[in-house]
């Protein structure tokens, strides 16, 4: 078994920790403070493939691996984890246009998608549906013209920001086989937005409630058949919780590379700390949890790319070890910093309240719990 990543590899991961490193990491902190990330970021990340992924290379993305996106998004990352995670929305909802989208629908929204000319959302939650997701009270209601949308989506990123949304809507009997996916554009007659959300992290992404009263789309704007939007959004969430997974590591690494750095310049008791040996022990703690967890999702990636039966576990399982790894050394590492690691300054306050909300979205860490067990039960 071989875990070294190839050149191509390895040149992906540097291409996007040097343009973190100089397009994002430098106004990070602005961003987080002005909460929105500017949308001229966005055709820049384009010309790299990085607004496409893992969207086919027919419909103008890089068709890269799930893999490879992991690595794009821990390098992201370490400049900024609110970024990168707002990324990885995009890219699951572009990759959901690219699989199932009409080609006049692909052809007006995920052209532009992958240029980074538009920003595209995707909506799934609602104020009474969290993790009962299948339970969503939307409705897509066929119309001579297309599609008219009722409903309201709760804790979008992008929210009045986006210049497509992607919403998980019924059209059909309860529970999941009555949902549809159906791709709103931004000016869409019966669209509108709630306030902007105020968040202890991710503040520079704009989150609002997405309004639709009447909401009108065209006929063309369903994504795949009738009826399938839930499938289609779980095996989005697949790849998503990945990425998520990928940006709580990205993070870490660079939580734990700044409190290097600081500690061996920070003295106490007449010696830089990181001569004590009691915090050499906490140091080689977060780089094995680190290290682990990373071994792990890039085997979780592996999974999903050759249609492993057992992905979806897979998957579930590194979500929920990497983003509770991450939240954990990104503490400690402000722990390590002692009162300055509570200033703004250090950047480390920033990362604790950014990785604190990923043991939260693409699926509680309760529910990748439920997922595992299930799939656990279910191979007895």
């Amino acid at each position: 078994m071989d875990f070294a990543l190839t050149e191509e590899q390895s040149a992906i991961f540097d291409t996007a920790r040097d343009v973190g490193r100089d397009r994002i990491e430098p106004h990070a902190r602005a961003w987080d403070a002005d909460g929105e990330i500017p949308k001229e970021l966005w055709p820049d990340l384009a010309r790299l493939g990085f607004a496409g992924l893992y969207v086919a290379e027919d419909d103008g993305g890089s068709g890269l691996s799930r893999l490879d996106a992991t690595l794009v998004f821990e390098a992201l990352s370490m400049a900024c984890p609110s970024v990168a995670a707002f990324l990885s929305v995009h890219n699951m909802a572009c990759w959901m246009i690219s699989n199932w989208g009409t080609q006049p629908l692909k052809d007006r929204v995920l052209t532009p998608a992958v240029s980074g000319e538009i920003y595209v959302a995707y909506c799934l939650t609602e104020p009474g549906s969290g993790s009962d997701a299948a339970a969503l009270k939307t409705r897509a209601d066929r119309t001579n013209e297309g599609w008219k949308l009722t409903g309201t989506k709760a804790f979008i990123s992008g929210g009045g920001y986006a210049g497509a949304y992607v919403v998980m809507c019924r059209t059909g009997e309860d529970g999941p086989k009555g949902v549809s996916a159906v791709v709103l554009e931004s000016g869409a007659p019966g669209l509108d937005f709630g306030g902007l959300e105020e968040k202890m992290g991710w503040r520079s992404q704009p989150t609002r409630q997405v309004l639709m009263d009447g909401a009108k789309a065209p006929a063309d704007a369903i994504l795949g058949e009738e009826g399938h939007g839930f499938s289609y959004a779980m095996k989005g969430l697949d790849g998503g919780r990945l990425n998520i997974a990928a940006c709580s590591l990205g993070a870490a690494q660079a939580a734990l590379d700044i409190t290097l750095g600081y500690m061996g310049e920070r003295e106490a008791f007449g010696k830089t700390i990181d001569r004590f040996q009691g915090l050499q022990f906490r140091l080689a703690d977060m780089e094995i949890a680190l290290q682990s967890a990373r071994t792990f999702l890039r085997q979780a990636a592996w999974k999903l790319d050759t249609g492993a039966p057992d992905a979806t576990k897979y998957c579930a399982m590194a979500k929920k070890l990497a983003t509770e790894t991450g939240s954990k050394i990104v503490n400690d590492c402000l722990q390590l910093h002692g009162g300055y690691g509570y200033l703004a300054d250090y950047g480390i306050e920033k990362l604790v309240r950014d990785l604190r909300v990923h043991e939260i979205l693409e699926g509680t860490n309760e529910i990748m719990r439920v997922i595992v067990a299930r799939h656990m039960l279910a191979s007895r």
